[in-house]
């Protein structure tokens, strides 16, 4: 026995040791870091620039946990207000400053917002605000200097897009929401279809009075679009969710280290409709919120999912109050569907040696069943039970996006046409495109197609290993295969730029509604959705 008793004596010392290192290693660099702190401030060559290194430092230590967590200083709380509620004190409307010394022009007026009450419309030029010039001022600058609390008043020198005249316009600024529901409405044979690009404050609520009103306009079969919704609250997507099943249903639960980051969501109303066939549409872009409304309607078996496989966000954050106005968004649990999976694709916590991430490989996923015993996977996103085909776009038409040609195209139409057709008329003729191609042509912008990309950027490869001078023939001979006139160009690929370019101008007359019943009019996806033979029942 006396042999055995310094083994346990120093096994708890030990354990104790070990209990405690989290703490010390925490204290521990603490400690480091305010010491190094403190040797710079006292003896470095040049005056210490702490607010830079600082911040940089809190980026990149949280950088290597997951690009959720982040830091968010006093100063950008507005910016934080607007990713949780999308509201902000303004005008409502996008502008667009293509020169530092010029003017500010209106892009596109909010529906029902100050900047339309106020008759600003898409084309007006603001040269002043609050009797300073623009000129000089960056479009962040102008930005800011129209936002402000609402109820207070902005004061604009507009020259006005179709007199040419100047005039002063004094502004009161109001709460502007931009709606999570960009468009809700029937289309043929009885389908009642709503498009959703956020998870903010209010849009539960929202989504359950359009279903109300899609029911009583006759809709036999719902379509959720979720495509490209990079999520938001976790609440409102149970709030979704309630509208279409039984309440009391279990809608997600969360798992984290803290007792208070576990936790249950099951929808507390009264639904709206759960008999109703319902599509949800998803894509690579649908993430978080999204995928716990596509990963609960399926496992209950409540909606068939089409699309393609999500994007994977499995993961939970939360606010928690810094010292001087600061808040810090982090990750403090995993969510779970009902059925038990976690949609989480990329493991953050098994880092490479050289500090990257990579997704959770197919092997180590597991099966999971629905209500109905289907089986689903975890690891990786919600696999639909409907795979569409989405179209694929050139590299010109992205060109033509990423650049702002299409946008700044819009602006010289609507300068030039006072008004158009209603929506469901309006159609970009021949002698329309053959203007946008006289336009293009002189704008600035990368027009080569995919495949002469990788040819450049295989002759860069050939010049570094000495071997362009033998493939001299061969190289030009495809090269001059490959060229194309930039004009030439975007006429082969008319009929995928044209939707942009009727997007773009509709809803500069009409507002963003519009453009998304341009968006349905050429929308495969969806027609192949409602053409499938496997809506689901129930």
């Amino acid at each position: 026995m006396k042999r055995i008793v310094p083994i346990i004596v120093l096994l708890g010392v030990t354990l104790a040791a070990g209990a405690q290192s989290p703490r010390f290693k925490l204290g521990k660099w603490t400690e480091i870091q305010t010491a190094i702190l403190q040797e710079l401030n006292r003896s470095y060559v040049d005056s210490l620039p702490v607010d830079r290194i600082e911040r940089r430092g809190i980026d990149a230590m949280l950088e290597n946990l997951d690009p959720y967590t982040v830091y968010i200083p006093e100063e950008e709380n507005e910016d934080l207000q607007m990713m949780i509620h999308k509201t902000y004190g303004g005008i409502g409307a996008v502008i667009y400053k293509p020169d530092v010394q010029g003017n500010v022009i209106i892009n596109e007026p909010y529906a029902n917002s100050p900047a339309q009450k106020y008759g600003l419309v898409c084309g007006d030029e603001i040269m002043a605000i609050d009797g300073q010039t623009v000129a000089g001022l960056t479009s962040q600058q102008c930005s800011d200097k129209m936002r402000g609390d609402p109820g207070t008043q902005v004061v604009f020198h507009v020259k006005k897009l179709r007199t040419g005249e100047e005039v002063d316009i004094t502004v009161t600024r109001e709460r502007i929401k931009i709606n999570d529901i960009e468009y809700a409405g029937m289309l043929d044979g009885g389908v009642g279809y709503v498009s959703q690009n956020g998870f903010t404050d209010g849009v539960g609520a929202d989504f359950r009075q359009k279903v109300t009103e899609l029911k009583k306009q006759g809709m036999k079969t719902l379509v959720l679009d979720l495509r490209g919704n990079g999520g938001g609250l976790m609440n409102e997507a149970a709030e979704i969710v309630s509208v279409l099943v039984p309440r009391g249903s279990l809608v997600v639960s969360a798992q984290g280290r803290e007792k208070g980051s576990n936790y249950s969501l099951r929808t507390n109303k009264e639904p709206v409709d759960t008999k109703i066939p319902v599509i949800v549409l998803v894509d690579s872009g649908s993430a978080s919120a999204s995928e716990i409304v596509a990963g609960a309607l399926q496992d209950m078996d409540r909606a068939t999912i089409m699309g393609e496989r999500t994007y994977g966000k499995g993961l939970v954050q939360s606010i928690r109050s810094l010292p001087y106005g600061g808040e810090l968004k982090l990750t403090t649990a995993k969510y779970y569907t009902p059925s038990g999976r976690c949609v989480q694709a990329i493991d953050y916590a098994r880092r490479r040696e050289d500090g990257s991430v990579a997704s959770i490989p197919d092997s180590l996923t597991h099966e999971f069943k629905t209500a109905h015993g289907r089986i689903v996977r975890d690891g990786g996103g919600i696999t639909p039970d409907v795979k569409l085909d989405f179209r694929e776009y050139s590299r010109l038409t992205y060109s033509l996006v990423s650049y702002g040609i299409i946008e700044q195209y819009a602006l010289e139409y609507v300068r030039k046409h006072e008004t158009i057709p209603a929506v469901e008329d309006f159609h970009f003729s021949d002698a329309d495109y053959e203007d946008f191609i006289s336009f293009a042509k002189g704008k600035e912008f990368d027009y080569r197609s995919s495949a002469k990309t990788y040819f450049d950027r295989a002759k860069e490869e050939l010049k570094r290993d000495g071997l362009d001078e033998a493939m001299k023939p061969q190289l030009e001979a495809l090269e001059k295969s490959l060229n194309m006139e930039k004009e030439e160009f975007l006429r082969l690929k008319k009929d995928e730029i044209v939707p942009f370019i009727e997007e773009e101008i509709v809803v500069r007359y009409y507002f963003q509604e519009a453009g998304v019943k341009i968006r349905i009019r050429y929308d495969d996806a969806l027609r192949q959705a409602l053409a499938s033979e496997r809506i689901a029942q129930y």
